[in-house]
């Protein structure tokens, strides 16, 4: 929870045997929702080129003891909600995995997230295009807790 510094780093292309990696800065800022229970973020991302903000949801199901996370971004704010990804947490780290389409094809999607310190948080995005035989990290933000949040 809290107001956090990003530092994020996205390839150009998915799946398509890409090496270059554009990076950005951005801030996030998340509350708790609903006792605790879910909670919400929003977040700005200073792309080269422009500036966006997404909105994510994340709700807790305390039978299955699943997360679903989904995404809002304001560059298609009428657009579908993708399908939410659906994980846990285990031993510090929380994955998170959802099928999805991409140029047509169905892929498979991946969050992990890692909390190395109070103050850090770590994230990466990964799809396979091969059913979750291989995996190719797209996407990987840094956060930093904003001092005093």
């Amino acid at each position: 929870m809290g107001d956090w510094r990003a530092h994020h780093r996205k390839l150009k292309e998915r799946l398509l045997g890409s090496h270059d990696w554009v990076e950005f800065d951005g801030t996030i800022s998340v509350h708790p929702l609903m006792n605790g229970w879910a909670n919400e973020d929003e977040s700005l991302l200073n792309v080269p080129g422009g500036v966006y903000r997404g909105v994510t949801l994340r709700a807790y199901d305390p039978v299955t003891g699943l997360w679903s996370i989904w995404w809002l971004d304001s560059r298609m704010p009428s657009a579908p909600l993708d399908p939410p990804v659906k994980g846990r947490f285990a031993n510090g780290v929380g994955v998170f995995y959802s099928d999805d389409t991409l140029r047509g094809k169905t892929v498979k999607v991946r969050f992990t997230w890692t909390h190395p310190t109070p103050d850090t948080a770590h994230w990466e995005q990964a799809f396979s295009g091969d059913g979750g035989k291989t995996w190719e990290t797209n996407w990987v933000t840094d956060f930093t807790r904003v001092s005093g949040s």
